[in-house]
């Protein structure tokens, strides 16, 4: 059995922080306290599968590069920041310029890891970056102002994304993909939570990329240049299967410039391009107003690459105040659907 370094693991049971009581002594065995100015990384090169380790209120100075399967890194509230090291960066992830990196493989994803209630702010590439999991949960979390995205998951299944505030971050707020940077289908999410969150100020709120199977639900998304984009391809299995419900999405007008696959956009509520079998229902869509082709409330657009959207439902949606229009239908599709929407403008006319 390894032998842990005590001047960095305390067990749970000989302490009281913040309102937790002792634990039994089989619980505690595998609960530990780091403290700040002690290092994480250490902690978790140390830790068994299903550990917990609670991260005292303090800021930490380092990247983490998480590969022990049930892991979990608990905080206690936004006291807790994670923020980039002033040494040379020890692991891959510090090197990549991420917070936390939760890392599996093609032949064995990593599974049941879970961050909660804590701050990750001021890295230059993602706030949270995770690849090949299973099961990962993230809940309660401040991710804010880091260079590209707050969380990027990729060739992940059954991921949850719960009650964190997601602000400022350069590109996405939460991105779910297959992979970035290659070509391939539509990776099966097998049932991924995006849930109760809020998103104020990146570029965008939540973009699936080249994913399916998956619910984004309860979230209030604001002030980013779009709120919600599902983006699909000609490649299969195609991205879709998706259920976008009772969402707020509003006044997301921050202007963004042009990019390698979309033009500068400004004002975009909830955008489907290039995907299929997708329902956006129930939800609030307001005050998102721009002049770029994919500006206005809920709009269905041809994908970047011409793959038309097909069998998308948009209906139940409360969509007011939008610019040029609250339901907007610029693709060559179909049987696509709209109904029962709350709304003055749509383009073509005679969807409200």
């Amino acid at each position: 059995m390894r032998k842990r370094r005590a001047q960095y693991l305390v067990p749970l049971a000989t302490v009281l922080v913040s309102g937790w009581t002792a634990a039994p002594p089989a619980a505690a065995a595998n609960r530990h306290i780091v403290h700040p100015g002690e290092s994480i990384q250490q902690a978790v090169e140390h830790a068994s599968p299903g550990e917990t380790l609670y991260l005292l209120p303090g800021t930490y100075r380092e990247s983490i590069e998480v590969t022990v399967p049930g892991l979990t890194l608990r905080g206690v509230g936004p006291e807790t920041v994670l923020t980039p090291g002033t040494t040379r960066p020890e692991n891959a992830c510090a090197k990549a310029g991420h917070g936390i990196c939760v890392t599996g493989t093609g032949n064995k994803p990593l599974a049941g890891v879970r961050i909660q209630s804590l701050t990750v702010s001021g890295f230059t590439k993602d706030g949270i970056s995770a690849s090949w999991t299973d099961q990962m949960s993230v809940r309660d979390v401040r991710v804010e102002n880091n260079g590209q995205q707050g969380i990027s998951q990729q060739l992940s299944t059954r991921g949850e994304f719960r009650h964190n505030v997601i602000r400022n971050n350069g590109e996405s707020g939460i991105l779910l993909a297959n992979v970035i940077g290659r070509e391939g289908g539509a990776i099966d999410t097998q049932g991924a939570v995006i849930g109760g969150n809020y998103l104020q100020g990146n570029h965008y709120g939540v973009v699936i990329r080249r994913a399916r199977n998956l619910v984004i639900k309860h979230n209030t998304i604001t002030g980013n240049c779009g709120g919600v984009f599902v983006v699909g391809d000609e490649n299969v299995p195609r991205a879709g299967a998706i259920t976008i419900r009772r969402n707020r999405v509003e006044e997301n007008n921050k202007l963004c410039p042009k990019s390698a696959h979309l033009p500068k956009f400004q004002g975009v509520g909830i955008l489907v391009t290039g995907a299929e079998q997708t329902l956006v229902t129930h939800n609030l869509v307001r005050g998102n107003s721009g002049r770029s082709p994919m500006s206005g409330g809920i709009v269905l657009y041809r994908s970047h690459f011409g793959a038309p959207n097909s069998h998308i439902t948009i209906r139940d949606n409360t969509v007011r105040d939008n610019n040029p229009a609250d339901l907007a239908n610029r693709d060559v599709g179909e049987d696509n659907t709209f109904a029962r929407n709350s709304c003055r403008v749509s383009e073509p006319t005679g969807s409200c």
